[in-house]
C-alpha cells in the first residue's frame, strides 16, 4: 500500500501526532509520499526525519489514498488537492469536533493496521459545482461541505433571488444563504438550524442565514436539480464562500450551483455507520442503555 500525507500546516499543536503517523507507517512497511508544503513544514518546523518520506507537489498515480492530519478544513483542502483523480481520503482528527475526519489520535496504530489489512469501507460524497453568470469560475468550483452567499460585514440584509430549475423558490432577505450537501449538513447549515441529512440521501439542502421573515425554513431538494442564485445588496457587491474559500461579486451575478460531475471516497475504519459517527460527535445518548 502507498499514500498521500497532507496536513495542517499553521497550527504545530495539531500535529504533535505526526511523527506517530510517519513512524507506523514505516513500520507497517506502507510508502509514504507527503505534500510538499506539509512536508517543509514538518521537517523544517517539526524536526521529523525525512528518511524514506517522498515529496511531491502532484497526486501520484500509484498512491492508493491520502491521508489528512488536522481538522474537517484540511479534510476539505485535501478534497480540493485529491479532485477527482478518485483518490479516497482518510482523515485523522486533530482538530475540534472533525465529523469528516473518521480516525482520532487515540486510535492511529488501529486505524493504519486496518488499512494495511483492507478492514475499512469508503463512503462517496456528493459536491456541488458552481458556475458564474453561465461561465466556469476561475478558482476551483466545487465544494464537499456547502455554497454560501453573504452579506458583506456591515452591509444591510442581502435578497437572493433563488430559483429550483429555472422555476421561483423564493426571494430571500437574510444576512446569506446556505446551500449544503449532506456532507456538509454537519457544519455552517447545521448552526443556522439547518437539518442533518444522511450522506446517502441524494439531496441538498437551501439554509437562509438569519433571514427577515420567521417563515423562511430550510428546503430540501433532490441533487438532480439546477439552482440559481442571483443576489441584490445595497452595497453592490456580496460575498460568495466555497467550502470557506472566499471571494467578491458584484450584486445581479447569477451563480448556478449543480451536482459536480464527481463524487470524493471518504474512509471510514472507525465509524462504519454514520449514525455511529453522530452519536459520538454529538454526544447523543453517552452514558444511557444500550
Amino acid at each position: 500500500m502507498k499514500v498521500i500525507l497532507f496536513g495542517n500546516i499553521h497550527q504545530a499543536r495539531k500535529n504533535l501526532y505526526v511523527e506517530a503517523v510517519v513512524k507506523k507507517l514505516r513500520a507497517l512497511g506502507i510508502g509514504v509520499w507527503v505534500e510538499s508544503r506539509f512536508a517543509r513544514f514538518i521537517t523544517e518546523q517539526m524536526g521529523i526525519d525525512p528518511d524514506g518520506l517522498h515529496v511531491t507537489d502532484e497526486i501520484p498515480t500509484e498512491a492508493d489514498l491520502a491521508l489528512s492530519m488536522g481538522g474537517d478544513g484540511t479534510f476539505l483542502g485535501t478534497a480540493a488537492r485529491v479532485g477527482n483523480t478518485g483518490l479516497p481520503i482518510l482523515g485523522i482528527n486533530t482538530g475540534h469536533l472533525g465529523f469528516l475526519a473518521d480516525a482520532s489520535p487515540d486510535c492511529i496504530d488501529e486505524a493504519l493496521e486496518m488499512l494495511q489489512q483492507g478492514a475499512y469501507k469508503v463512503e462517496q460524497h456528493t459536491l456541488l459545482e458552481v458556475s458564474k453568470d453561465g461561465q466556469p469560475l476561475l478558482t476551483y468550483p466545487y465544494a464537499l461541505n456547502e455554497v454560501a452567499v453573504l452579506k458583506h460585514d456591515i452591509s444591510s440584509l442581502i435578497e437572493i433571488r433563488t430559483l429550483v430549475n429555472g422555476e421561483l423558490l423564493a426571494n430571500y432577505m437574510a444576512d446569506g444563504l446556505i446551500v449544503c450537501t449532506p456532507t456538509g449538513s454537519t457544519g455552517y447549515s447545521l448552526s443556522v438550524g439547518g437539518p442533518i441529512i444522511e450522506p446517502r440521501s441524494g439531496s441538498f439542502c437551501i439554509s437562509p442565514v438569519a433571514p427577515h421573515s420567521l417563515t423562511s425554513r430550510p428546503v430540501i431538494l433532490c441533487d438532480d436539480v439546477e439552482i440559481t442564485l442571483i443576489v441584490k445588496s445595497r452595497s453592490h457587491n456580496f460575498l460568495i464562500s466555497i467550502d470557506g474559500r472566499s471571494d467578491s461579486y458584484a450584486d445581479g451575478t447569477a451563480l448556478t450551483l449543480r451536482r459536480a460531475p464527481y463524487t470524493i471516497g471518504v474512509v471510514k475504519v472507525k465509524h462504519q455507520l454514520f449514525f455511529d459517527t453522530l452519536r459520538e460527535k454529538m454526544m447523543w445518548g453517552l452514558g444511557g442503555r444500550t
